[in-house]
């Protein structure tokens, strides 16, 4: 049978060896986070690069949007006007 020491040996081995694995495990993990992360990164900056051109174009139509509604209300005037004079009494 093995003595004390032996045994106290052979767990100390063990340990190490988990130890080792264990880091390992992590170290893979934390690369994968990393990569993650830098992915995320770069999406929000595409993001960020939509979002700026589409608030540009909304800055640029939105002028416009009111020209037009304006526009329609003349229209609107002008037809109701018409209709009602073209209307027999």
């Amino acid at each position: 049978m093995m003595n004390r020491n032996a045994v106290a040996f052979w767990m100390t081995v063990v340990g190490l060896m988990c130890w080792g694995i264990c880091f390992w495990w992590m170290r893979r993990i934390s690369i994968k986070q990393n990569d993650l992360l830098q992915q995320l990164h770069e999406q929000g900056k595409r993001i960020e690069k939509f979002s700026k051109a589409e608030h540009d174009l909304i800055k640029e139509v939105h002028p416009q949007v009111g020209e037009i509604k304006e526009t329609m209300n003349e229209v609107i005037a002008t037809v109701k006007e018409n209709t009602k004079s073209n209307l027999p009494s």
